[in-house]
């Protein structure tokens, strides 16, 4: 079986920009096969910058060397470029000396690829992420029956596209968990305790859906708080989680003071707890379930192209909405119940009056994620 990226489909438009297409994602989310997909159908040329000849081509040269190393190629691509020194300045040059020579550039780490290309190539790049597969794409090629009968197994085991095709997705998962989840990481100079990146994020993983408490996290590693806000950004910034900021609306009885955390993948989070029981197994599935569905609503907002903001709500008292959305002035609430059992909402209500709460349960969820 074959799963189409919708992506596929902008970076072919992106091949008539004269400008730098920057494609970010995690390690093993499938930008490699998507850009080879790519030059299967395009004259082009791949490079790996995991190559050491590679990375030394790029390296501070001139847009001469450059361009002897690259030779008469007119789509060139770089995966990994983050691997490279000066990225930046390497890939202004060749797109100002040679304009006509189109530049496709993959990152695993917005830290270290994004830091590196903003200044220098500000105005002259296109960036595009690349998520784990989209439950749509998946239903899409799979067939809506299908998928939907094999829903509990995608949250259980994600969707990273070697997970979805494996005969052991639980081994595969802690392989990924384990060689590459922090590999961009553990590189970054200011990260001095590696083994407290990853405490951290086994410890969000615990706590995936619940409110965060930087100060309580900072007690049980015993480092600063601030230490625990870089490594969350961190991770954030390796497409590993999200964070989840509360609705704001200047009302006294709202929690405006903490956020939520979440993980792109729940595959992933599940490896890192050790658990891949059934749902119904589970003291977590409500937690579960609804990473499941923030995290695939994060990829429908890209691909429908809105500016959404995504948030939950929270009062005071515990009254809690799971995800609200926000986008050109139109509110959308939604609560998460892996079972089809009654939502309370009368403190929604009696705040947002004409924004119903739409329930997603194991029965609707297809639905919603389908559109």
């Amino acid at each position: 079986m074959i799963i189409k990226r919708w992506l596929k489909d902008k970076l072919v438009e992106s091949l008539r920009d004269k400008r730098v297409t920057i494609l970010y994602g995690a390690r093993q989310v499938g930008k490699t096969t998507l850009v080879k997909e790519l030059l299967s159908e395009h004259d082009g040329v791949y490079f790996s910058c995991d190559e050491p000849d590679v990375r030394e081509a790029f390296s501070n040269k001139t847009s001469s060397e450059m361009k002897a190393f690259i030779k008469n190629a007119k789509l060139i691509i770089l995966d990994e470029a983050q691997r490279v020194e000066n990225i930046g300045l390497s890939l202004k040059l060749l797109h100002d000396t040679y304009p006509d020579i189109k530049i496709i550039a993959t990152g695993s780490s917005s830290f270290e690829l994004a830091n590196k290309i903003t200044e220098p190539l500000t105005g002259r790049n296109i960036p595009f992420m690349l998520y784990p597969i989209s439950y749509k794409e998946y239903s899409d090629s799979l067939g809506e029956l299908e998928a939907g009968r094999l829903l509990e197994q995608r949250i259980r085991f994600g969707m990273y596209p070697a997970i979805i095709f494996s005969s052991n997705p639980e081994s595969d998962l802690k392989i990924i968990a384990n060689d590459y989840l922090f590999r961009d990481i553990l590189k970054i100079e200011t990260v001095r305790k590696p083994i407290i990146v990853e405490k951290l994020v086994r410890l969000l993983a615990l706590q995936s859906g619940n409110k965060v408490s930087y100060n309580e996290i900072a007690q049980k590693l015993e480092v600063s708080r601030q230490t625990v806000i870089q490594y969350v950004r961190l991770l954030e910034q390796a497409f590993i989680i999200f964070r989840l900021p509360p609705l704001a609306k200047n009302k006294r009885d709202e929690v405006t003071r903490f956020e939520k955390i979440f993980f792109l993948d729940t595959g992933i989070r599940n490896a890192l707890v050790d658990n891949f029981s059934a749902l119904d197994l589970r003291l977590d599935k409500g937690s579960l379930f609804e990473n499941f569905f923030i995290s695939e609503r994060v990829k429908q907002y890209q691909r429908s192209g809105e500016h959404t903001r995504p948030h939950f709500w929270r009062t005071k008292d515990g009254s809690e909405i799971d995800l609200v959305e926000e986008s050109h002035n139109k509110i959308e609430a939604f609560e998460c119940k892996w079972s089809d059992v009654s939502i309370k909402t009368k403190a929604w209500k009696n705040s947002y009056p004409d924004v119903p709460v739409i329930k997603i349960t194991s029965k609707n969820i297809t639905d919603i994620l389908n559109v």
